[in-house]
């Protein structure tokens, strides 16, 4: 796709975080903006940030886990715009949660924030993107925790799991239509939901550097982004171990938060 400009992008989960950033940097390009998520006040902050950056912004306070709201939100974005050319999938959440203390409900609930929120906007979208000259991009934000069991992180690394592999399905499916998918796969990065939260972070970054690999995975489109390099290579060489090695230095990583 190349520098993102004059184009209709749609960010979930944009009041905070890595979704406000994204939707900073590229405030400056002319953009069209709808932007969404539950916090009213917060998100009308990042709007006025954005037209104050010299982009048009449409923002809609939606609850995520709410496939109606989504689907109106996706719908929205088009009376407004005509199109939605890249989409931010950003919404969800990974608490402290070791497996020995969660409810079936604690399960539950993180599948519902990290793997129900993308498929709510994952469908209308897939619907509007085929039917669309030249189609578009749907991006969501992922984690390297979705590659293998963290420990104190289970339910979210499997949510995250979930999430790839049914991009991953679509990705195939779509390409005819140039419905395209990027997966972006961050370490931890240091934001205000998961500040005090007692895990270790290995390798840390601010959002703000998150959010300029987010940017530019959006530019490139490959189908999986990881980042920071560290944190990426240390997954990569987990996942390469046999598996009484890669427990055991998961382990002691967990013991040290």
């Amino acid at each position: 796709m190349g520098r993102i400009t004059d184009r209709t992008v749609l960010i979930v989960g944009a009041s905070s975080g890595i979704g406000a950033e994204v939707a900073r940097q590229l405030g400056h390009g002319g953009n069209r903006f709808v932007i969404t998520a539950r916090r009213t006040a917060e998100l009308a902050t990042v709007a006025a940030e954005i037209r104050a950056a010299g982009s048009a912004c449409l923002d809609l306070p939606a609850d995520a886990l709410d496939p109606a709201a989504a689907a109106g939100v996706v719908a929205a974005a088009v009376a407004e715009y005509g199109s939605v050319d890249v989409a931010l999938l950003n919404a969800g959440q990974g608490p402290d949660m070791a497996m020995d203390r969660v409810s079936v409900a604690d399960v539950s609930r993180i599948m519902a924030l990290n793997y129900d929120v993308v498929v709510n906007y994952l469908v209308p979208l897939i619907g509007q993107l085929r039917g669309q000259p030249g189609g578009g991009l749907i991006a969501h934000t992922n984690s390297l925790a979705g590659l293998m069991g963290i420990p104190r992180q289970g339910p979210y690394s499997a949510a995250k799991a979930a999430v790839r592999t049914l991009v991953d399905t679509a990705r195939i499916e779509l390409a005819p239509h140039d419905v395209r998918f990027t997966s972006i796969h961050p370490g931890f990065v240091a934001t205000e939901r998961i500040e005090g939260d007692g895990l270790p972070k290995p390798f840390q970054i601010s959002q703000e550097r998150a959010a300029r690999y987010v940017v530019r995975a959006l530019e490139k489109e490959p189908a999986q982004a990881y980042f920071p390099w560290p944190t990426a290579a240390l997954v990569r060489t987990l996942r390469a171990l046999p598996t009484p090695v890669s427990a055991a230095v998961l382990r002691r990583l967990a013991s040290a938060g």
